[in-house]
């Protein structure tokens, strides 16, 4: 549920766009107030669940997420729905990693792969699959049924959480509010410079000043957990080869999948003129093999080892998403974007849990939370950063006034996806062969077990 919303108001960004009356950075906020709000608040998120409660914390996730969702469903303009879906975003930061680190702390290391591939896929199809989930509802009923959905959901997957899982804890330690009070306005700063580059000019003193402070709050955000007692992402963690590098393959991975995901939906009804549900349909290529591909993939992982599987994964989202890029026009042929939107979907789907699996696999057991949170903030912010980028770029080439016009931005936009994906894979390259478990952070003495704690 948490995973489709990221992107279940693609094939609806459309229909938003002339219900609300909405500019293509009002539609852009709509994705990203989820993804940064998602980001910024999930390493606390995971902080208070070590602290208080995985299972408390994961249950008051789901009633805010649950809550949230209603208000964008009734959301009167767009302002209302940027501001719900943070608010949802906020609710997911809870859910998701809370999430991870319950299923990780359940398996053994030597089935950890295999669960993190079922994971990887259920959550992978649903990112991907949110643009045809978007479509049908908006087609068959309203873009507004794409929240009233999670209603339902919710209410019953609280209380069930609540008799199922089994309560535990992690470390004790403090939340680190300075660092989340230096890292949310940065990231804030950095994503709406990019926003508002091509609109208000990429010299302009707004622009200029947002990302000047947002560089230099996410510096004093760096400087503050070197020094902090208790910091929210602890930088010893970073010295594992296979941590760094899986959360950077991270980031390079999901930047050029959210923003594809972000313009193929539209381009296929823009350009194309096919309905909501069509585009979803036809975009069905892509996320198809993540349902077949990150499952198989995943239970090789701990076999053959990470580095292949992300670097090999994301040379071929590049492939596709390039490919993508040479041919996009109205009047390309369907059948003619059919492959490379599958070589997309099996790279992406390779990649998801073995990057995963390096980021997990590389920290001890009682640090799986901060690193199953690190890696989710930093798909998340990825996410964020890539569906600006590719806008930006979108917005300097194309726009909304013809076919033509929005292929004009479309195609240089995947070209950067594209890039972007090859980013992920030279980053995959730097994974040590296979990852092994290194407890490089080392607990605080009133850190309890999870077994102490219950």
């Amino acid at each position: 549920m948490v995973a489709l919303d990221a992107l279940v108001v693609t094939t609806a960004l459309s229909a938003i766009r002339l219900d609300l009356h909405a500019s293509i950075e009002e539609l852009e906020w709509t994705v990203n107030a989820y993804t940064l709000s998602f980001a910024v608040l999930m390493m606390t998120a995971a902080a208070l669940g070590d602290r208080f409660g995985r299972r408390r914390w994961f249950v008051t996730g789901i009633g805010l997420f649950t809550a949230a969702s209603a208000a964008c469903a009734l959301a009167p303009g767009v302002g209302w729905l940027i501001a719900a879906r943070a608010v949802q975003g906020a609710g997911a930061a809870l859910v998701m990693p809370l999430a991870l680190v319950l299923l990780s702390a359940a398996f053994p290391p030597e089935r950890r792969a295999a669960a993190l591939g079922v994971f990887s896929g259920v959550t992978g199809l649903a990112v991907l699959g949110g643009p045809v989930v978007g479509g049908a509802i908006t087609q068959g009923i309203a873009w507004q049924w794409i929240f009233w959905l999670n209603v339902p959901i919710g209410a019953a997957l609280a209380p069930l959480a609540r008799r199922r899982l089994v309560e535990s804890y992690g470390p004790a330690a403090r939340l680190d509010l300075p660092g989340l009070a230096l890292v949310t306005p940065g990231v804030l700063g950095l994503v709406w410079g990019l926003v508002r580059g091509n609109t208000a000019g990429w010299g302009s003193a707004e622009v200029v000043g947002a990302l000047a402070a947002g560089v230099a709050l996410v510096a004093g955000f760096v400087a503050w957990e070197r020094r902090a007692a208790a910091p929210m992402l602890p930088p010893a963690l970073f010295r594992a080869r296979a941590f760094s590098a899986g959360n950077a393959a991270a980031f390079f991975m999901f930047a050029p999948l959210y923003g594809a995901v972000f313009f193929m939906a539209q381009f296929l009804q823009t350009a194309q003129g096919h309905g909501p549900l069509d585009a979803g349909l036809r975009l069905l290529p892509w996320t198809a093999t993540l349902f077949v591909v990150a499952p198989l993939a995943g239970a090789r992982v701990a076999r053959i080892g990470e580095r292949p599987f992300i670097a090999g994964g994301l040379l071929l989202q590049a492939v596709g998403m390039g490919w993508i890029a040479l041919i996009a026009s109205p009047d390309v042929a369907y059948a003619r974007l059919v492959a490379p939107l599958v070589l997309a979907g099996a790279g992406v789907s390779m990649a998801m849990p073995a990057a995963q699996s390096a980021v997990v696999g590389a920290v001890a057991r009682e640090q799986i939370g901060r690193a199953s949170a690190t890696f989710n903030a930093l798909r998340q912010l990825g996410g964020a950063f890539g569906v600006a980028i590719l806008v930006a770029v979108f917005a300097a080439a194309g726009d909304y006034a013809t076919p033509q016009a929005f292929a004009d931005g479309f195609a240089p936009a995947l070209g950067v996806s594209a890039a972007l994906s090859l980013a992920g894979a030279l980053a995959g390259l730097a994974l040590p062969g296979r990852v092994a478990v290194q407890p490089v952070y080392t607990s605080a003495p009133n850190e309890r077990s999870p077994a102490a704690a219950a």
